[in-house]
């Protein structure tokens, strides 16, 4: 080439481009034009009936991992997610079908939480929720008639005073009872961006089953939410939070 330039690159030798006598403005621009026939090469053959560029096997192409299947568990399911094949059931001969409607006189007892630290966190550090509920068996007239009505908890929300909001299928755990440290992501936990005073909303969701004079049980269709006592939040910056005590005494505690 003119010039003395470098040897052609080898795409623009597959081109045939190297023939040509390129001088100082041009040659400039080989990067730019060996960039444009990757980009060519890889684009499928033209409508004109362009010959299609080499393509690598697909069979020796390594096998992608197959997609993890989608959870099920999960709050806007939790019916799948807590009783496999939980299809609410058909009543049987000669009982009335029987909604969340009917059942609005049954209620679990309201649902707990704790949190920790107790009442406080750290700017940017998580901080852990835990959920308490159970299954739980009321009884009392249904529809005219004596009965029971049993409610699973199935999934747990916490509703963020600054937007955040956390759904899980598990009421979440201790630091402890998980054996992780203290401020540990938990699935259940979330982390404030500024200082301040901020409250939580949980909700406990639940599935329901019912039966007539010891009957068999049967699901009822759809999830009942309760909600649980608002939690207060005090934000602040790591070296400003309370200390859990005398830092002389507990070297280790926050803030310390």
């Amino acid at each position: 080439m003119a010039g003395g330039h470098s040897a052609c690159p080898a795409d623009l030798q597959l081109a045939g481009l190297c023939d040509l006598r390129l001088d100082d403005s041009i040659s400039e621009g080989l990067v730019e034009l060996e960039a444009e026939l990757h980009r060519i090469h890889d684009q499928p053959p033209t409508a004109e009936g362009g010959a299609a560029p080499d393509r690598v096997d697909p069979a020796s192409e390594p096998t992608r991992p197959a997609e993890p299947p989608r959870d099920v568990c999960n709050p806007e399911n939790p019916t799948v997610c807590a009783f496999e094949g939980a299809e609410p059931e058909p009543p049987a001969p000669g009982e009335p079908t029987v909604t969340l409607r009917d059942i609005a006189s049954f209620r679990p007892d309201v649902a707990s939480g704790q949190m920790q630290p107790d009442g406080w966190a750290v700017v940017g550090l998580p901080a852990n929720f835990i959920g308490r509920a159970s299954v739980e068996t009321r009884s009392g007239t249904l529809l005219g008639r004596p009965a029971e009505v049993r409610f699973h908890p199935v999934a747990y929300r916490w509703s963020h005073s600054d937007g955040g909001l956390v759904h899980s299928a598990d009421p979440g755990a201790t630091w402890d009872d998980l054996g992780v440290a203290e401020f540990t992501t938990t699935p259940t936990s979330h982390a404030y961006a500024a200082s301040g005073r901020y409250t939580v909303d949980p909700t406990v969701v639940y599935v329901a089953e019912y039966r007539f004079d010891g009957s068999a049980w049967r699901w009822i269709d759809g999830t009942l939410s309760l909600p649980a006592p608002q939690m207060n939040v005090l934000v602040g910056e790591f070296d400003t939070v309370l200390v859990t005590g005398d830092c002389s005494a507990v070297r280790d505690g926050p803030g310390c």
